[in-house]
């Protein structure tokens, strides 16, 4: 009884580990957890020496927990419905066609076009939608069977397809991100800045697979052969296009200067990106002519999405908005972009409603559960032992970031990033913490780290997503005619072999780089290099006095008393004449005091 109530934090651990490993539901393996060792704690309790601080009365606390600032009533976590809402909405609009097919176009002349068009739009998907589940099926039924068709090798497009759609977890508005920083108590925006550029630069690690492989295996991703290039060309056009909007942002960027000063260059910027679009749509309505189809359709395509994510990552990053409020104009204006397309109806409303929900509960369960688990493993000082056992790995803060990564990539195979956020976090950030790491990195960090869940098997849900899509049996295509063979279970896991090799060199990055995380910081100052200087104001002294006569005392004396200067030295008189007092007599200091 002493070794089980002594131990009662790693028994509990492994309980929920094997529970999970059974195949029991996340947020009731949590929940029934805590409850059951709570119970077996408080019987314990007179054995454990002291390590078990558990009683009765200690389970009036949960519903605090569950109604308190942690679950029901956390104003972070309301981003995430507003940010499922608006990515459902927009993949409902059919931006990521319209994106695919346009920037397919544009990247169609070299080897592997198709491939960085589906890196770029992946990229700009997970900045407007945060949602992998809506970018992998997007790219999956649209470009899959394009790159099938061309040639492209079968496990190259569809890891790359997989390795797209999971950018969505590192790139703002991340709906991990939130959690993270919920879970370390940290700020949504500071985690979205943090995150920024190493979303960017997993992106360009992306492209740069791409370009090697075009360059070791060209015949692996085959350029658009002409007769497929149906916008034909105007890259011209559209250079001519750019210099001419970015023209016109730098003069009102002048324009504007004096008036508006900080904010005149983001002002001056979209008086030229609206100029462009306004005669963009002006052109294609009118048959003006000025602007080959290729550039007109990806001024209009690309325009859309980048202002929306400028009104939802610009006024976050600007600090005008909060995620939450940031969320809520960007639902509000996947509504108004869908409607523009004319693709806004209230059968999309009830479906983007229902996923939303669905994905709330799942998340609000989750959390509950944890709430629950945390309330009994606190108890058995379960905190304690996972800070003590990660201190003491060797290396310091790099061996306890490193044995942390590895711990997380091996609990990804089996965990989700949810669970991984409610379950582990919580127990590595106090370490982390004092350990003197900043959890804005760490946190960035453990989401590279776990954006791989969705990349691996045997849950990797990015290749389920892709599965649930791909053919399953050969068929005609149909614009070719040609029989086009199915894409087998086995390629879609192979295919994403490299790029979770990939995320783990972007690990490895993120550990060795911190500045690029800890760019989120504000230039701090330093309060001993502040030189303070007091105007001297003629008249008055060092003190502040003013001197008689309007001259200061020569060497420390003091002052001339002018005529009709009171005499501060006595009670002032109120027009009266005081009575004068009679002198004291001298005391005899030669005879003893008297008392009497």
């Amino acid at each position: 009884m002493e070794f089980i109530a002594q131990n009662m934090a790693p028994i509990m651990f492994a309980s929920l580990i094997i529970f999970l490993l059974i195949g029991y539901p996340v947020a009731f393996s949590l929940a029934a957890n805590g409850l059951m060792f709570f119970f077996i704690g408080v019987l314990l309790s007179p054995y454990s020496g002291g390590s078990i601080n558990l009683a009765w009365p200690l389970l009036h606390a949960l519903p605090d927990n569950f109604y308190g600032s942690r679950v029901m009533s956390n104003d972070t976590l309301l981003a995430i419905p507003f940010f499922t809402f608006m990515g459902i909405v927009l993949e409902r609009s059919g931006m990521a066609e319209d994106l695919l097919d346009t920037i397919g176009q544009l990247f169609g002349p070299i080897r592997g076009g198709l491939a960085y068009a589906v890196i770029f739009v992946g990229a700009l998907l997970a900045a407007t939608t945060g949602v992998v589940a809506a970018s992998v099926i997007a790219m999956g039924l649209i470009s899959l069977p394009i790159m099938l068709r061309y040639g492209y090798d079968r496990r190259l497009a569809a890891g790359v397809i997989a390795a797209s759609g999971t950018l969505a977890q590192i790139i703002p508005p991340s709906l991990v991100l939130i959690v993270l920083a919920d879970q370390l108590g940290r700020s949504v925006g500071d985690m979205y800045a943090g995150a920024l550029i190493p979303g960017l630069v997993l992106t360009g690690l992306y492209a740069l697979y791409i370009l090697i492989m075009s360059i070791v295996r060209p015949k692996s991703v085959p350029a658009l052969p002409l007769e497929a290039r149906t916008l034909g060309h105007g890259v011209l056009s559209l250079l001519v296009a750019l210099v001419v909007a970015v023209a016109i942002s730098y003069a009102a960027y002048r324009y504007l200067a004096p008036a508006h000063g900080d904010n005149a260059d983001i002002l001056g910027a979209t008086v030229g990106v609206l100029f462009i679009y306004i005669v963009a749509i002006a052109d294609k309505r009118l048959n003006f002519n000025m602007m080959s189809r290729l550039a007109q359709q990806v001024v209009i395509v690309l325009i859309p999405p980048l202002a929306l994510i400028f009104l939802v990552l610009g006024t976050i990053f600007l600090g005008i908005a909060t995620p939450t409020e940031g969320g809520a104009m960007g639902s509000v204006g996947a509504l108004i972009m869908a409607a523009a397309k004319g693709r806004l109806s209230l059968d999309v409303i009830k479906q983007a409603l229902t996923s939303t929900t669905r994905l709330s509960s799942f998340v609000l369960f989750i959390l509950i559960g944890a709430r629950v688990f945390s309330l009994t493993f606190y108890g058995v000082n379960g905190h304690i032992w996972v800070e003590h056992l990660l201190i003491s790995l060797p290396g310091g803060e790099v061996g306890f970031l490193i044995g942390v990564n590895i711990l997380v990539f091996f609990l990804a195979f089996f965990l989700d990033f949810f669970e991984l956020a409610f379950i582990i976090v919580p127990l590595l950030a106090p370490a982390a913490d004092k350990l003197g790491i900043d959890l804005i990195w760490f946190g960035v960090l453990l989401g590279v780290n776990m954006q791989t869940s969705f990349m691996h098997p045997p849950f990797g849900f990015a290749l389920f997503y892709l599965r649930s899509v791909a053919a399953r049996v050969p068929y005609l295509d149909r614009l070719t005619g040609k029989q086009i063979a199915p894409v087998t279970t086995g390629q879609i896991y192979w295919g994403a072999v490299p790029f979770v090799l990939i995320q783990v060199v972007m690990i490895g990055l993120t550990i060795s780089f911190p500045q690029m995380v800890m760019r989120y910081k504000s230039t701090v100052i330093d309060p001993g290099t502040i030189d303070y200087k007091v105007p001297e104001v003629p008249g008055l002294s060092p003190l502040g006095v003013p001197p008689a006569n309007g001259t200061a005392p020569a060497n420390g004396g003091s002052a001339p008393v002018a005529p009709g200067t009171p005499d501060l030295s006595q009670p002032p008189s109120f027009g009266e004449t005081p009575p004068a007092k009679p002198a004291a007599p001298a005391p005899d200091l030669s005879q003893p005091p008297s008392f009497n």
